[in-house]
């Protein structure tokens, strides 16, 4: 997490999945074993040369973060399980951005789309494509392996108790993710990472 908006007590209600999405949304126990994740199915085209997919760790449940992110008034944060779970399906649709530098958010320099999200153990984890042609200087900093991780941003956050050292937010909405340097991120346990090499079928661009 690096930046939240309306922290408070009281939450006025989460975003539920849209009407037209199409979700798989699994939840399987046992052995200390659970999971629960949910997708958008895009159409295939294959060759798309703005479609550059990656998957990453967008932070932990039930951890606290390393250090207090952005908008925490100075607090380390902790996720609880039962509220990353709520909130999975506000993630589907959600942009990724990047800030020059690599040290934060701008939410308005979105240069891609988050299409599946996953909690596996104490890892929430996300997948989706990266806009590469439009947004070709992201490419070599992203491939430098172990660099980068990501951070997530939040609307109506609850928090148990402001009070706390370590506020605990029992409820949120997910409004996108930065991909940042994970050093700069608040969980550094993060990380980011494309599934393929970036030449690997790209096709030579004629036009825009």
């Amino acid at each position: 997490m690096g930046h939240s908006e309306g922290l408070h007590r009281r939450s006025f209600g989460l975003a539920g999945l849209p009407e037209r999405t199409s979700s798989r949304d699994g939840l399987r126990g046992g052995a200390g074993l659970q999971m629960r994740a949910m997708a958008v199915e895009f159409p295939v085209v294959h060759g798309h040369p703005n479609r550059l997919p990656f998957e990453g760790v967008l932070t932990l449940v039930d951890v606290a973060s390393d250090k207090a992110p952005s908008g925490s008034r100075g607090h380390r944060v902790v996720l609880t399980r039962s509220a990353a779970e709520t909130a999975l399906p506000s993630l589907l649709g959600m942009a990724v951005d990047y800030k020059a530098g690599w040290d934060g958010h701008d939410a308005r320099q979105k240069c891609g789309i988050i299409t599946s999200a996953e909690i596996d153990g104490q890892k929430l984890t996300v997948a989706g494509y990266l806009f590469a042609r439009d947004f070709p200087e992201m490419e070599a900093k992203i491939q430098v392996d172990g660099a980068m991780g990501m951070s997530y941003e939040l609307a109506d956050a609850h928090v148990a108790d402001m009070r706390a050292q370590v506020w605990t937010l029992t409820r949120a909405t997910f409004t996108g993710a930065a991909i940042l340097l994970r050093e700069k991120a608040a969980y550094r346990s993060t990380s980011f990472h494309l599934k393929r090499p970036v030449n690997a079928g790209r096709r030579v661009a004629v036009g825009r």
